[in-house]
């Protein structure tokens, strides 16, 4: 068979052109048909553990096989087995969705397919990542004192932050390690017992260990209580123990929640610790200017970490940090072997020198490709209407008496859960009624657990969820309860 009956070329080289194309239009096609009629997809992945697996051959393929036949593979046993993250019925966890013009920019970075380590290996990636972060900073509302660098996730982000805090300490962790040191207190890291588990791996990475991270009470709306904090710094340092870093965070992941950040910076400041602000999910609906108060106190932070990938539209992965002390953070990671010195090094920006990859992707491609499509005021408009949707599910619970809400919205998350006259057997009522729906495909949710009950979490974030598949999935909640019942 020739290549223009497989799509694959038995000559050395690549796809030939001419086949390149048509499988590109075929995908597009395909990728066009999936998103318009992704609602006819079940959610949740319908499959067993082990199912694709067992469908797949135990060893890769010694000849070539033709493009048709893999991608007939895609719809036949990889479709299966996908949860649809972009279907408009997610509401799990925290909801995302891609969108085209990020689509576009994520197929030309793998196009380009460089490496942006050094300014010379890519400019372009290079000098738009800054043009792209810095268009970001001016619509969440921060001053120009932070710079921004990209990573994949907030926790590598956070641990990054994390690091340069412990490095702005100036205890020689870079030169002598912390192993074996007799001369080197704890060091003490805090967040709220609502943080992120990314702050405790990001501890347990950098080798602080799990002791070094204390975890402070919040209060009723599950915010970081400022007061405690203030006394376990002080409890730590006439222990020994030097405090070295506070992670705030601006939406939580159980309740989206927001520590009272400006009264955290007080405490920092006392203390010289190193401020990190955790907007990893809530950092992004700063764009809306009635909402740019949840970063108050923020501008007194040392760094901020914040997710596009999650709400502003952006394919995964991109995460930003924002920090005001670039310098400490490149002398935490920057290490330059002789293969890699350049003659401009002093005058330009190498990503290298920021964080552990040497090698980075072209990220920022695709943020500046959602940045232009939709603007400032696109993307606004877009988050104002899913934290609408948010106040207008929790205003239904509120006004049941079948169902209770249980923590503030401040954003597109609500945690509520069925209610009953006694408490018996409620978490049980409520895990199954999230697993029914689950099941059915129709739509997903996920829990936490608040208070020690059983919380149900109803997430708001794709780009193509309506008023009307909120009211489907508050009946579908209902008919199961009465059906449970």
């Amino acid at each position: 068979m020739n290549d223009k009956e497989t799509g694959f070329a038995p000559e050395l080289g690549d796809m030939s052109a001419e086949d390149f194309r048509r499988f590109g239009h075929q995908l597009i096609d395909w990728v066009g048909d999936y998103l318009s009629h992704i609602e006819e997809r079940p959610v949740l992945a319908q499959v067993a553990p082990g199912e694709l697996a067992s469908q797949l051959p135990e060893s890769a393929p010694a000849e070539g096989e033709a493009m048709s036949a893999i991608l007939a593979d895609v719809d036949r046993l990889i479709m299966p087995a996908l949860t649809h993250w972009n279907h408009p019925s997610f509401f799990a966890l925290f909801a995302t969705s891609t969108s085209a013009p990020g689509i576009f920019g994520e197929l030309l970075s793998a196009a380009f397919d460089v490496k942006a380590m050094l300014w010379r290996t890519s400019p372009a990636a290079t000098e738009l990542e800054q043009v792209a972060l810095d268009w970001l900073r001016q619509m969440l509302g921060l001053d120009a004192g932070f710079d921004g660098i990209i990573y994949d996730t907030a926790s590598v982000g956070s641990m990054h932050a994390i690091a340069a805090a412990r490095e702005a300490l100036d205890v020689r962790v870079r030169e002598d390690g912390m192993s074996g040191r007799k001369d080197l207190p704890l060091l003490r890291i805090y967040a709220s017992e609502q943080a992120h588990s990314s702050i405790e791996k990001g501890v347990l990475t950098l080798g602080l260990g799990q002791r070094a991270l204390r975890q402070i009470p919040t209060d009723a709306e599950f915010r970081m209580d400022a007061q405690a904090l203030a006394a376990a710094v002080e409890e730590d340092r006439r222990s020994g123990h030097l405090p070295c870093c506070v992670v705030a965070t601006v939406g939580t992941t159980s309740t989206s929640s927001i520590d009272p950040v400006a009264d955290i910076a007080d405490i920092c400041e006392q203390h010289k610790m190193w401020l990190h602000v955790d907007a990893a999910y809530a950092g992004s609906a700063a764009v809306v200017p009635e909402l740019q108060y949840i970063l108050a106190g923020s501008e007194r932070a040392d760094s901020l970490v914040m997710n596009p990938h999650k709400w502003l539209f952006t394919p995964f992965d991109l995460s930003v940090l924002y920090c005001r002390r670039m310098e400490v953070l490149r002398r935490a990671f920057s290490l330059v072997p002789e293969y890699l010195k350049t003659t401009d090094a002093e005058t330009v920006r190498n990503g290298m020198d920021y964080g552990i990859q040497l090698g980075r992707r072209f990220r920022a491609l695709k943020l500046w490709m959602v940045l232009r499509y939709f603007g400032r005021e696109g993307l606004a408009a877009r988050i104002r209407e899913h934290c609408r949707l948010a106040r207008l599910f929790a205003s239904w619970v509120e006004a049941s008496e079948e169902w209770e809400l249980l923590a503030p919205v401040p954003f597109s998350l609500v945690c509520f859960r069925a209610a009953g006259a006694s408490e018996t057997g409620l978490d049980a009522l409520n895990e199954q009624i999230m697993n029914n729906i689950n099941a059915s495909g129709a739509a997903y949710l996920s829990h936490t657990r608040l208070n020690n009950k059983l919380t149900l979490r109803l997430s708001i974030g794709n780009i193509h969820t309506t008023e009307q598949h909120i009211r489907r999935i508050w009946q579908l909640l209902n008919e199961q309860k009465t059906l449970l019942q």
